[in-house]
């Protein structure tokens, strides 16, 4: 099995745009993430970009004299491991305690309890 990087809230950030926009160039996930409202200076991005590089998180491609980043671990695998290292952290590991937290703290739906409940119950 091979080994999904950790993978900071502001790296998400830039990894989300390459995960849907793969193959991309700095410039363009600049202007990406610029569209979302935050203010990027590109020498951060840049830097970034070389940190994920470092991780093995990204991978790129010369395109003349610009990089082509494409991603080199899916988003999935990288949910599932910041997941099981949250819960790990917060919660010793354990689900229910998570469960039990979350579902005290948060009012659900008629809708999202049966749905909560279906999966409970398929899980046996």
């Amino acid at each position: 099995m091979k080994k999904i990087p950790r993978i900071s809230e502001t790296e998400w950030e830039i990894m989300k745009v390459i995960w849907d926009q793969a193959p991309c160039s700095a410039s363009h996930i600049i202007a990406a993430l610029n569209r979302s409202g935050a203010e990027w200076h590109p020498k951060t991005v840049k830097a970034f970009l070389n940190r994920l590089v470092t991780k093995k998180a990204l991978g790129y491609e010369m395109d003349g004299r610009a990089y082509l980043y494409h991603p080199l671990v899916r988003q999935s695998e990288c949910a599932e491991a910041a997941s099981e290292s949250f819960l790990e952290r917060v919660f010793g590991g354990s689900l229910k305690p998570m469960l039990a937290h979350f579902v005290e703290r948060k009012r659900l739906s008629r809708e999202e309890i049966r749905e909560l409940k279906k999966l409970l119950d398929n899980h046996d």
